[in-house]
């Protein structure tokens, strides 16, 4: 089961499409957002989710003060959970007065970069492990044009493969690992 762990929409269910995904922990996902809380990121930001699955990583954004999310998802069914589990988080904060801009883009990852033209403050990349690190650095270098300033990207990678090559335009300020899965946070140059 995938729940919203903190803010407005905290301890909401999310549904979560059969065998298509793996959701991030929720012992990961707090430690993630504990981060980015710490750092003021969240706040205002605009959120992109690549690979989003259930828009878990997204969701959690907006129940903690991201104003808009983008979530991307190639998979038909992962697609139409993430706009489900949308419209629940969104419901949620409106009945508090708050506002969610929102929108699910059901396509691969490399399609909605090519046509992008929304800026983000916050990015997740989370794909399934199978994903080769090749496709990921291929959509790093392609995201740097849909990046503000200082942009925060997290993304998370099987810890028993090989380490990721971080491409140019990004700064490399850490890996942490969480048992089989290591999360990589780089900085927008």
């Amino acid at each position: 089961m995938t729940r919203i762990i903190g803010g407005i929409a905290g301890s909401l269910r999310l549904a979560s499409p059969a065998k298509a995904t793996r959701p991030t922990s929720d012992r990961i996902r707090e430690s993630i957002f504990s981060r980015l809380e710490s750092r003021n990121i969240i706040e205002g930001a605009t959120v992109l989710d690549l690979y989003a699955g259930t828009g878990a990583l997204a969701l959690e954004a907006a129940s903690r003060g991201a104003t808009a999310v983008m979530l991307v998802d190639k998979d038909g069914k992962a697609a139409a959970v993430c706009k489900q589990n949308a419209v629940l988080i969104e419901k949620a904060l409106a009945k508090e007065g708050v506002e969610l801009e929102f929108r699910v883009e059901h396509k691969a990852v490399s399609a909605f970069l090519a046509s992008a033209t929304a800026k983000f403050d916050l990015v997740f990349i989370d794909p399934p492990y199978e994903v080769l690190n090749d496709e990921v650095v291929t959509n790093l270098d392609a995201l740097t044009g849909v990046l503000n300033s200082g942009a925060c990207v997290v993304v998370e990678r099987s810890s028993r493969g090989e380490k990721l090559a971080v491409p140019a335009g990004f700064e490399l300020e850490e890996i942490k690992s969480y048992g089989d899965t290591d999360v990589y946070w780089l900085t927008a140059k």
